[in-house]
């Protein structure tokens, strides 16, 4: 290469300077600190606009992009400017056609101070999920609000949100001042409303200032537009505001394990990231929730060992010791170590359609553990206008509350409070796989702590063997009139006959007793599975062969039952009996009444029935007579017939 450069002395591009240069930048910004913001609000109040403008600013658009940019801005049309700032967002062709955002988009942005990555989370209150999402991994929020409108339902609904998740570093920025003329009046109004909704919902402080991401103004520089405002640029504040979770690094040692790295017999480690604190060898650790002790021998990574590990890498730990651990485990310092427990109350931002099921078991991600857990009917939920505690039943979507939850196992954790890795968690759906909420864990409730198992001497494997039978459970299910208690009842006469020790279950015999107070409510009938579930493992434990003649309407809740027994003990028997059938059938005058409105929440009729996917047994009761379905059950059950 030829070219020159004009400096005191010339010196001649070649491809070796320009390669040191390039080292020397990536060197550069390789150390700057990384600052995750979200921008938030109501519709409309300038996200995207701001984001873009940031972006253009910044010197972030290639050629190409700003070309297309361009093009695209005329098509819409804007106000007189050439760019359209907000097309570099959004990015879904439904988002461009309202001229709104609908997804979260995340964009990347440095400056000579700092590295940035963005969210752009919608307003419109629908996709308050989304900006759950945006927000659970940010440092800082930017609230932003229309300068004509004030602050808005979606700007403390936001907000809350933003304190809830832990977000402490809070900018108010007044958008669109171009609009109301730069007016300080109009400007400090907002900032005082507010500041009281702020102190309302706990927020010590935050930094307001007027901007306009249309115009620019206060954005990378101090505008003239604003003389009465002697604040920081936007820019400035992002720049030098300390990064809170830069502070993981002070707090005590903690790493969830993601997997065990044994690539050969020669090497066993634990890998995973560095949630707080700081790990080297030689540290004392302590393996949760098993309690396990040793020591750290070596800090393992793709470059080599390191002498430290801090908050943030990732890296793969050797211990001195075969302690049992794997992938849910936590890794701890020995004599700091979190709590484990089972039973929590929590705080739920509820994400799906579907309101949430008292009593019914989602799976709780929580790091890298996996548990199931069933929620309780919430103590109450937040109005976020009014900040009021008001009761409710369940949590619709979008809507705030505090419940108790319970797990089926202990829970490594620690107060979101102290730690967004071991105290933010996410409830999925066990049948749709869907997320259905975000939480954050408050405290383990003191009931947990004070119930321990009690060692028995007499196993259930004893008192089987006892008996000379294996214990299962005979699961029916199908539609009111499909003829459960009448096939359960003659496969129990059956299995009394050859010697079997059994009981059964039927569902309005255990109704007159253990579930007399509950109603036929979607949450009464999850919660009468879950009591009539427990009971029949408390059975097999005994040794008994246990039949249930129960509707059981939900999938989810049968599944919970099946996870409640060994492998192999619950057997989900199918009376597939179509609805035209049982309603011809109608022996107690059910389905009559359940058509005239006299019965609410009957199955089948305004209450739905989950058949079963894949049951160990399906009884088609217009095609076999229930004295032969008895004998088939019977028949599988003892083995005298292959599996079906």
């Amino acid at each position: 290469m030829t070219d020159t450069i004009t400096t005191e002395q010339p010196v001649y591009v070649t491809d070796a300077l320009i390669a040191e240069d390039i080292d020397q930048y990536l060197k550069v910004h390789e150390h700057k600190t990384m600052l995750r913001f979200i921008t938030c609000g109501s519709v409309d109040d300038g996200k995207s606009t701001l984001i873009g403008r940031l972006l253009y600013d910044s010197k972030m658009i290639f050629e190409d992009q700003l070309a297309a940019l361009e093009n695209d801005s005329k098509k819409v049309g804007t106000q007189g400017q050439d760019i359209d700032f907000a097309l570099l967002v959004d990015g879904l062709a439904a988002e461009r056609e309202q001229g709104i955002t609908i997804d979260v988009a995340y964009r990347f942005f440095n400056t000579e101070k700092r590295k940035f990555i963005v969210a752009d989370c919608p307003g419109h209150e629908q996709y308050t999920r989304n900006m759950v999402t945006g927000a659970s991994t940010a440092d800082l929020a930017v609230i932003l609000i229309d300068a004509r409108k004030g602050v808005l339902v979606q700007t403390r609904r936001h907000s809350y949100l933003c304190h809830l998740i832990g977000i402490r570093n809070i900018v108010l920025a007044v958008n669109k001042m171009d609009l109301v003329d730069y007016d300080p009046v109009v400007f400090d109004a907002i900032v005082k409303d507010y500041t009281e909704f702020a102190r309302s919902i706990g927020i010590e402080s935050f930094t307001a200032m007027p901007i306009s991401g249309f115009k620019g103004d206060n954005i990378t520089t101090r505008s003239a537009n604003t003389p009465w405002y002697n604040g920081p640029t936007l820019v400035d504040h992002l720049e030098t505001v300390e990064v809170l979770s830069s502070l993981d690094a002070d707090k005590p040692f903690r790493m969830p394990v993601q997997w065990v790295n044994r690539p050969n017999l020669d090497f066993r480690g634990f890998s995973g990231l560095v949630a707080t604190g700081s790990v080297k060898p030689g540290d004392e650790i302590r393996v949760l929730p098993s309690g396990k002790t040793s020591k750290v021998t070596r800090v393992v990574t793709l470059d080599g060992d390191l002498d430290q590990a801090v908050a943030g890498q990732s890296v793969t730990l050797c211990l001195a010791d075969e302690v049992d651990c794997s992938r849910g485990d936590v890794i701890a310092l020995a004599d700091n170590p979190p709590q484990a427990a089972d039973q929590f109350e929590a705080t739920l931002v509820w994400l799906n359609d579907e309101a949430m099921l008292p009593g019914r078991a989602y799976w709780l991600k929580l790091a890298t553990q996996t548990v199931s857990a069933t929620v309780q009917q919430p103590k109450y939920v937040v109005n976020v206008n009014t900040m009021e505690h008001l009761a409710a039943k369940t949590l619709e979507l979008n809507a705030i509350g505090v419940a108790e939850l319970a797990t089926d196992k202990p829970l490594v954790f620690e107060p979101y409070a102290d730690s967004r890795t071991l105290g933010g968690f996410v409830l999925i759906d066990k049948i749709t796989n869907a997320t259905v909420a975000a939480g954050m864990l408050h405290f383990s409730l003191r009931r947990a702590q004070n119930v321990h198992w009690q060692a028995l001497d007499v196993s259930r494997e004893a008192h089987a063997a006892l008996k000379h039978q294996k214990p299962a459970v005979l699961w029916f299910t199908g539609l009111s009139g499909s003829g459960k208690s009448t096939i359960a009842n003659l496969v129990e006469k059956r299995l009394h006959a050859v010697g079997k020790h059994t009981f059964l279950l039927d569902g309005d015999n255990v109704r007159h007793g253990l579930n007399k107070d509950l109603g036929f409510t979607e949450a009464d009938r999850i919660e009468n599975i879950r009591r009539v579930g427990e009971v029949a493992k408390l059975m097999t434990d005994a040794g008994l062969i246990v039949l249930t003649a129960f509707i059981s309407p939900f999938r989810a809740e049968r599944e919970m039952v099946r996870s409640l027994m060994a492998d192999g003990e619950f057997i989900e028997v199918f009376i597939d009996t179509p609805l035209e059938v049982a309603e011809s059938r109608d022996v107690k005058g059910l389905y009559k009444k359940a058509r005239s409105g006299q019965l609410k929440n009957f199955t089948g009729i305004d209450s739905p029935y989950e058949a079963p996917q894949n049951p160990e047994i399906r009884v088609d009761t217009t095609e076999e007579t229930p004295e032969n379905a008895a004998e088939r059950i019977v028949n599988q059950l003892l083995g005298w017939a292959p599996t079906i």
